[in-house]
């Protein structure tokens, strides 16, 4: 039954892509002498992007400390990845930013597609070229005050757990001089694993939005920052958990 539901879950999921991906299109034509850095087309994607959770009645987000996020204001944003149901999920925060995201999902029709229409920048993981590219993209845009997004840990976690931090986020919001904005996910993973084929339908998911960190207060440092707010969200994730123990009995906290 759970591998039927999941087969229309994703029928469902690109078939629909199929037909959002023409409002996309057309909302980036008509908005784009007014809206340079297409936060309209964004706000549809979120939209779009975040829909596919509210299809079933028993998976709804709780969100904590939207208002932590500023629209107006610039930003260096990110999250855990957990899964890639993740995606879906931070969508559902409404906030603009630009997503970095790796240089494969761009070749997936409809979602690249979407991608591309957003001005998402590619990123090729290993590729010391495409690194230098993309954080020089991230730059431009947060000069443009257009905040970005991105999973520090570069993939997602084999075990749900948070994995080593990588510096690039870091080194964004040191250089730019910009606050950094941790955002905590947990049920993702029991949504969709790494290499899982199956979706859960019932699992439950939380996303935590901390408070914006100034850089300035580790001097501009990025290894001190990025150890900081990695431990930081590991702690975060933790007590999430047993927060969702206490309320949840099938819940085991570790």
């Amino acid at each position: 039954m759970r591998k039927l539901a999941s087969l229309l879950y994703f029928t469902y999921f690109f078939a629909s892509s199929a037909v959002l991906i023409i409002p996309a299109a057309i909302i980036c034509v008509l908005t784009f002498l007014f809206d340079r850095n297409r936060r309209l087309l964004h706000y549809f994607s979120c939209a779009w992007g975040y829909h596919y959770m509210y299809i079933n009645p028993f998976w709804r987000c709780h969100f904590e400390g939207k208002e932590n996020i500023d629209p107006n204001k610039t930003y260096v944003l990110i999250a855990n990845h957990q899964s890639v149901a993740d995606i879906l999920v931070v969508y559902g925060l409404f906030k603009p930013y630009k997503w970095v995201s790796k240089e494969s999902v761009f070749d997936v029709p409809f979602i690249g597609w979407n991608l591309r229409l957003n001005q998402a920048v590619c990123l090729k993981r290993g590729d010391i070229k495409s690194i230098k590219n993309m954080m020089r993209e991230c730059r431009a845009w947060l000069d443009r005050q257009a905040s970005v997004m991105l999973f520090p840990e570069g993939t997602r976690s084999p075990d749900g757990e948070l994995q080593q931090f990588r510096d690039g986020a870091f080194r964004l919001a040191c250089e730019s001089k910009l606050p950094l904005v941790p955002i905590v996910i947990n049920g993702t993973y029991d949504l969709l694993s790494k290499h899982g084929r199956e979706v859960d339908f019932r699992a439950r998911l939380d996303v935590k939005v901390l408070p914006p960190i100034d850089p300035a207060e580790f001097d501009y440092q990025t290894p001190r920052m990025r150890d900081y707010v990695h431990g930081l969200m590991k702690t975060t994730l933790v007590e999430m958990r047993k927060r969702e123990g206490a309320t949840n009995p099938k819940v085991v906290v570790s």
